[in-house]
């Protein structure tokens, strides 16, 4: 490696894998100077918060970090979901020094001094190099082929970091040669786990400080920080350091240190009581009474107090159903398109994917008429007498049936005239669940469901009447 190089590379030890600067000092002391949320980077795998979905002992990653037998990685997800501290756990376990570059501001000749410094310590009998390339979205199709070669022929380990879908903006040759693991955001029972660590280390945290954390505010941070492990880090680090001991030297965190810490308000909302559930009731009232004003204001409560935007998405999805119905085609396939998103994409981005499908849901025509139907239909089959199936719809495909009778009789609708036969009957007994408005699309149904609904009748009535309607159903 050329001489110029050598300072880029001069912290890279597999003692000191995390980089420069380390979060040790000489001797393995650590730098009580440096942030909090630096200094409680995790060491080790068990240190990780949150990923169990990832990391669970015996899991695919879990074995391969700890046997060193890793291929180049792709890691997926959100900021601040702990991508970086994945990469850097991994090189310290495998110990293997660690070389960060940044897709923004590196270029092919860093990436090529990182594999030719990896390079030099594999012909030397050490363990190559881990290159973590955040944001490497950002490297274009050339630069990406770049890293092909050395991914391949086992030059360094290569762990890309990207908030991207990489099967989007990765190309297909770097992905094959990849494994893709998606990170979650940190759940709020995750980041507390992170920040009672700090509070109690004595060695790396905020344990010798005579230092108490109420609840209330433990439980802010934890609600407010959006996932973000350095950001509730930062807060509680903050909140720490600026609140005025009591006359015996105490200091206590309380809601309203959390509150000027994260410089964000308290919002009157508890997600397991009162307010979880009357907010989100109000949230769908507002759609169902077509107010889209009040029912972004409920939204951006719910969102703002931490709430999980799937908990809101799922009940987008039954609103759609149960309140719009027939009368819009489009709102179930946006209701479920806003729960995807609420999946892949998470806070704060899918608020932007939440506030447009609620508007959407809030200005359609509704209709509850397909939910009460279904409701009726429920309460028949539950209440009264169980109806058979009549044998010209039962299934006649198999050996046998037609010896049953099965399928005998049966119109095939496909067969008539505007593909509907009113002679047909599809129940021993004649019930009506549905009943369409004439709002919106489901006005055309209302329109063709009864013109089809006066053919049945009127069929019956030419077959002898309503008494022989009904005898004749009794021999189905």
């Amino acid at each position: 490696m050329a001489d110029s190089n050598q300072e880029l590379f001069s912290f890279i030890k597999p003692e000191d894998a995390f980089g420069s600067p380390s979060p040790y000092g000489d001797g393995g002391a650590i730098q009580d100077s440096a942030p909090l949320a630096f200094r409680m980077r995790p060491r080790d795998l068990s240190e990780i918060a949150g990923q169990k979905h990832l990391l669970y002992k015996g899991s695919l990653l879990e074995r391969a970090i700890t046997s060193d037998r890793l291929s180049s990685l792709i890691f997926f997800g959100p900021p601040g979901c702990g991508k970086t501290t994945l990469a850097e756990v991994i090189a310290v376990v495998t110990k293997r020094p660690f070389c960060r570059l940044s897709a923004v501001t590196s270029s092919v000749k860093d990436v090529r001094d990182v594999v030719d410094f990896s390079n030099s310590r594999r012909r030397s009998r050490q363990s190559g190099a881990v290159l973590f390339l955040d944001e490497i979205h950002r490297f274009n199709k050339a630069q990406q082929d770049v890293l092909l070669p050395h991914v391949e022929n086992g030059a360094l380990i290569l762990i890309g970091a990207t908030t991207e879908n990489p099967y989007f903006a990765l190309n297909n040759a770097l992905l094959s040669r990849s494994r893709v693991f998606q990170l979650k955001p940190l759940e709020a029972e995750d980041i507390k786990v992170v920040l009672e660590r700090a509070w109690h280390d004595e060695e790396r945290g905020l344990g010798k400080m005579p230092l108490t954390i109420t609840p209330e505010a433990e439980d802010f941070i934890a609600a407010r920080c959006e996932g973000d492990a350095r950001v509730a880090l930062n807060a509680l680090e903050l909140a720490a350091m600026t609140t005025a001991p009591d006359a015996a030297g105490n200091i206590t965190v309380t809601l309203t240190d959390a509150e000027a810490s994260l410089q964000k308000k308290v919002l009157l909302y508890d997600r397991d009581g009162d307010g979880h559930y009357d907010t989100i009731s109000a949230f769908i009232k507002s759609m169902r009474g077509s107010d889209p004003d009040a029912a972004l204001y409920w939204l951006a409560k719910m969102l703002q107090a931490g709430e999980d935007p799937r908990f809101i998405a799922r009940r987008m999805v039954i609103f759609a159903s149960e309140d719009v119905g027939c009368a819009d085609y489009l709102a179930l396939p946006l209701a479920m398109a806003a729960y995807q998103a609420a999946e892949r994409i998470g806070m704060p981005e899918v608020r932007i994917n939440l506030g447009h499908v609620v508007t959407y849901l809030a200005c359609c025509p509704k209709s509850n008429a397909a939910y009460m139907g279904l409701e009726a239909a429920w309460k028949d089959v539950a209440e009264n007498l169980t109806m058979e199936v009549p044998d010209h719809l039962k299934d006649a495909h198999y050996k046998g049936a037609k010896a049953l009778g099965h399928g005998e009789g049966y119109a095939y609708s496909h067969d008539f005239e505007g593909h509907f036969s009113a002679e047909q009957e599809y129940m021993p007994l004649e019930k009506t669940y549905y009943h369409p408005t004439k709002l919106g699309a489901e006005e055309r149904i209302y329109e063709r469901l009864s013109n089809w609904r006066e053919k049945r009748r009127a069929a019956r009535e030419s077959a002898g009447g309503e008494e022989s309607a009904d005898k004749g159903k009794k021999k189905l």
